[in-house]
This record gives C-alpha cells, structure tokens and sequence, in this order.
C-alpha cells in the first residue's frame, strides 16, 4: 500500500481547465495504485482579492490586522474553493473524493493568526480514508486553533501544507508547479541553467531563503525535520491515452547522503527584495549594538548581513545591515526614533540593491570557491557591499543593476551548464 500527498499551486489551479489537468494527473496516481491525498492552493490571485476584501471591511485607512482571527475567516476561503472543485471533477472522473477542511482532519496551529504554525496533524483518521481507496482533497494554507478558530499559515503556506500532512501520513509528497524542477539558476536569466535531478535538503533551504521561489522556506525546514522526500514536478504534464503518467523526472528533495555526485556548488539565486541601512558614527561599544538588535528584534524584523567598519573618529563606527524591503521604513524609523538613546549620528537607507548566492554541499570540502567568486564578480566589474557566509553558502549584497549578469557571471564561473 503506497501512500502519497500531492500538492497543485495557484497556477495549476488556475481555471477549471487547469482543474481538470490535476484531476486526470491525481486519476493517474490513483490508478497505478497509490493511495492519494492531495493538498491544492487558491486559484492564482484570489488570495490577493481576498485580502483586499479584508482591508476594505476595515476601519478607514486602517484595513485589518493581520492577527485578526475573521482576517483568517476570509482569506482560508480561496483553498476551500479549489479543494471542492477538484473533488468534484475527480468525482465526474469516477473516483471517490471528498474534501477534507483544515479543522475536520484537524491540522491542528497555535493562534498566531496570519501567520500560525502547525503544531500537530493526527494522521489516523486521514489515514484510514485514503487507505480505503478515498481522494482526500485538503485545502492548504489553514488550520484549525484547539479551541476551534480558523487560522492561516502565511504566505506560501501551502506547501508547508502539504508537507505536513506527507509527514502525518508518512509518505514522499509530490509538489506540482509551474516550473519541472529546481534549476541552477533562474532560466529567464541564463539560459544554460540547467534542471538538478536532486537537491540536498540543506541546499534547498538556502535556495528558498535566498531567492529561488520554487518552494517556500517553511516546507522545506518541516520537510529536513521530518524527513519528507519531496519532488518537484511541472503540472503541465498530461497522462498518455491509457490514463498513465510519463516517468517522473522533476527535482527530488532529499538526504545529502542520497546524493551520489556532491557538486561544489548547486545553484545561484537572487533576490531584490534587499535594503541595506546604515547607521554612521555609532558608538563603539557593544551594549550600543546589542540595543540597536534588541529594537530591531522586538519588532520583528529580520536582519540579514551586518557589516561593521571604523568611522571618521577612533570611538565610532559606521554599522551596516540589510532587511527586508517591506521592513527596511520600519526599520529606519526604528533607529530614528531611538537616535537619542543610540548616539549615532545619521542613517541612510538603500533599496537598490540585490543580494546574489552561491550555494552548495560540496562547499564544506573543497577550498578556494570564495576566490572564484570574487574573481568572477571581479572581472565584471561588480563591487561587494556585504557579505554573508554559512557552510554551504557565500551571498554578496551588490548594487541592484548589476544582479543579473552577477547570476550569470558566476553560472559560467562554476560550470554550472555542464553541471
């Protein structure tokens, strides 16, 4: 008895037609004999809509908290819809479907409204469901508090989703989107990349923490703990005049160990959703920066690369560091408002830039990939602003114009094409 989640974004949820797509893949499934939950998103831009449904019901010029439990009412709805579509269609397809809300399972979350964790799914009702030869169609995105209240995940939450009820089940989770895999980088930027059969769970991570959009942060890191193999597959497929799928190829998500040819290096991302704030003349002492983080982090906004170096005068500094630029105002007004307390003597704010990653489990054993970084930037003339480093990644804060051919000078520096 082979269980298996199945996962269809936005995307592939699109229309009704796209709905009819993922049923007869889903039908495809069901007939090689595998036991099928499948977890599907709101149609593409409905949770937006919805949203801004949200706001509008607000007070004037206020909109709705994002913790705001009736915020969760709304906006769950989008998933509710698609899951009911496609249990319908799979039901016209003869097969017995039926949809499973997030509190009937329950896919039980703290309260944390908007942005709520997952704290347990009990797998034995499910289970038992799927196993007796039922389509469970689950709505991503929501979950239920223990007293009963509707909550959302955050954005992207469904596929987290989805590898949470892979997890309660106990079975691989197939994610289908609008791409066939994890590439080497983005191909509307090199068009050499090139699709990786297999990604280390740790490398995935950094990918989609640093800019790669194919799967969201959340559902890998629940993916790593609960050791959920994962594969990454396009939903623009369709199943051959018998109703059978062609062999799977996508990316599959796994244990490095899984891994047969570790590469250097993996992959290259980007992303522009960087700022860069700096604090000039600020006190060298410690406790000065240790306040300065504490603001910071009491009000939730998540820094990324700090870089400290000498002022004009012995006892200051000029500090460094970049958010996120949906935090980057919060965060100057932040420093402005504690300048007194802080004693520095200016902050600038930079929104155009871009942070550019290398990344790769082979890194941890092989020297000299930073050298062939910056020598890559290097010959193109691009300038460093920051860097940031972990075991299996090197990331560079540049200026915002010079992204792209970044990704691709760094392509070509590590072979990813021949990869």
């Amino acid at each position: 008895m082979t269980r298996l989640v199945m996962k269809f974004g936005g995307t592939s949820m699109g229309d009704l037609e796209r709905i009819r797509r993922a049923a007869r893949i889903v039908a495809a499934e069901v007939k090689a004999g595998r036991k099928v939950a499948v977890v599907v998103s709101a149609m593409a831009g409905k949770t937006n809509e919805l949203v801004a449904w949200t706001d509008g019901a607000g007070k004037p010029g206020a909109g709705v908290a994002l913790s705001d439990d009736e915020y969760d009412v709304v906006v769950a709805s989008g998933e509710q819809v698609t899951a009911g579509l496609l249990a319908l269609t799979l039901r016209n397809l003869g097969l017995d479907a039926r949809s499973w809300m997030g509190w009937q399972i329950p896919i039980l979350t703290d309260d944390a409204h908007g942005r709520a964790r997952i704290e347990d799914i009990p797998g034995a009702v499910l289970g038992a469901a799927v196993d007796s030869g039922q389509v469970a169609v689950v709505p991503g995105f929501q979950g239920v508090t223990r007293d009963g209240r509707i909550t959302t995940l955050g954005r992207g939450g469904s596929d987290t989703s989805a590898v949470a009820v892979a997890a309660a089940l106990e079975c691989p989770c197939d994610i289908y989107t609008d791409v066939d895999g994890v590439y080497t980088t983005d191909p509307r930027i090199e068009q050499k990349a090139r699709r990786l059969e297999r990604v280390s769970y740790e490398e995935m991570l950094e990918m989609a923490s640093l800019g790669a959009k194919v799967l969201q942060t959340r559902s890998v890191e629940l993916a790593m703990a609960k050791q959920v193999p994962v594969r990454v597959l396009s939903s623009f497929i369709e199943p051959d005049e018998n109703g059978n799928l062609p062999e799977k190829s996508g990316t599959l998500i796994c244990e490095e160990d899984e891994i047969v040819e570790k590469r250097i290096v993996s992959g290259v991302t980007m992303s522009r959703d960087e700022a860069r704030i700096t604090l000039l003349g600020l006190p060298d002492r410690i406790e000065t920066t240790a306040r300065l983080f504490t603001l910071l982090a009491e009000a939730n906004v998540n820094v990324d690369m700090i870089v400290q170096s000498r002022a004009r005068t012995p006892e200051t500094v000029n500090l460094t560091f970049t958010t996120g630029r949906r935090d980057a105002s919060r965060a100057a007004d932040l420093t402005r408002a504690a300048q007194g307390e802080l004693g520095f003597e200016e902050v600038a704010v930079d929104e155009d830039v871009a942070k550019v990653s290398v990344i790769g489990v082979g890194m941890r054993s092989h020297a000299g990939v930073a050298q062939t970084m910056f020598q890559a930037l290097a010959d193109k003339g691009v300038k460093i602003q920051a860097i940031s480093t972990s075991e299996i990644k090197i990331s560079v804060l540049i200026d915002a114009a010079y992204a792209e051919l970044a990704v691709r000078a760094l392509h070509g520096a590590y072979g990813l094409e021949a990869a």
